[in-house]
């Protein structure tokens, strides 16, 4: 039988007992300044540029309260609802195929490859997203002119001839999915794959001695303790893609201007601030942007209890 032992209290001068002086938290300074860098440029870069946006939606050039002139301005502009229109699209597009795929990928890559094969598949899945948005633009132009695409054989089995036609209205969605999920889904694949390997072995040998298929085991055991993670996932893919702006800026440059300079909100919000010169109403556009993306988050996070603390 197991004895616990008190620990001894020191006595002091006067014959009364004390209690040893606790550490002093020395780790504790080392922390504050571990995180001052990244708090100064939280500060810099995100919530004072936020709160002077803020300002200039609330006021005229004349730095006149105009209260929410300027949002009712933005919004009752032609533009405003066709590229809201058209991001949501796309949103609903990346969002499933980069949480389906990415999730599903890294299931397969876990349990069915080879260590070795599933390190050099990760690496190379890796590759595309260490190119800048630039240059990924550049390589899908590329890809997608049928007069020196190495897909020409397929882009005019689709019915798709020429670069006009596969730059039409209607497929620019798929093609700037296709362009952010070739970019940024190899990233999430090996952050997936990570989570995965947090899993316990013995968790798993388990649902198999059970006689558990891969199936289900991927649905039942996997996915539902790597949520967190997914959620995460969705949040951030979520904010990249309502800041959309490079890819169909290109785009439309590339199709000498075939594809409207105003398809995704951010560009409309570009063409208010540096066309127009209409800063306040492009400052209406972001909040708006900012409102959106925060409540959605907002909803991930609390429906997935996504910072919920495991009880012991």
């Amino acid at each position: 039988m197991t004895t616990l032992q008190a620990r001894p209290l020191a006595v002091s001068g006067n014959g009364q007992a004390r209690r040893p002086a606790r550490r002093r938290a020395g780790g504790g300074r080392a922390g504050y300044l571990f995180v001052a860098g990244y708090v100064v440029l939280l500060l810099a870069f995100g919530v004072f540029p936020t709160g002077y946006s803020v300002y200039l939606a609330l006021t005229n050039p004349r730095g006149q309260f105009t209260g929410l002139g300027q949002f009712v301005k933005a919004f009752q502009d032609f533009r405003f609802g066709p590229a809201f229109a058209d991001i949501s699209v796309y949103l609903v597009m990346w969002l499933l195929l980069v949480v389906v795929l990415t999730v599903t990928v890294a299931v397969i890559l876990r349990g069915r490859v080879g260590s070795g094969v599933s390190a050099v598949l990760r690496f190379l899945f890796y590759i595309p997203g260490a190119l800048a948005g630039v240059a990924s633009v550049l390589v899908w132009l590329f890809m997608l002119d049928p007069a020196v695409s190495p897909a020409a054989g397929l882009l005019r089995a689709l019915g798709l001839d020429n670069f006009d036609q596969v730059l039409a209205p209607g497929n620019l969605p798929v093609i700037l999915v296709l362009i952010a999920f070739w970019t940024g889904a190899g990233g999430w694949i090996v952050v997936m794959y990570g989570a995965l390997n947090n899993i316990p072995d013995e968790i798993l040998e388990a649902a198999r001695i059970d006689g558990a298929g891969p199936w289900q085991i991927a649905w039942r055991i996997q996915i539902p303790m790597i949520s967190k993670w997914i959620v995460y996932m969705a949040i951030l893919a979520f904010a990249a893609g309502t800041q959309l702006f490079v890819e169909p800026q290109l785009l439309q440059t590339a199709s000498l201007n075939r594809v409207s300079p105003t398809w995704s909100p951010n560009e409309l919000a570009y063409v208010f601030a540096f066309q127009n010169g209409d800063f306040n109403g492009a400052a209406a556009i972001s909040i708006v942007l900012l409102a959106i993306g925060l409540l959605c988050a907002g909803l991930l996070v609390t429906r997935s209890r996504l910072f919920k603390l495991d009880e012991d």
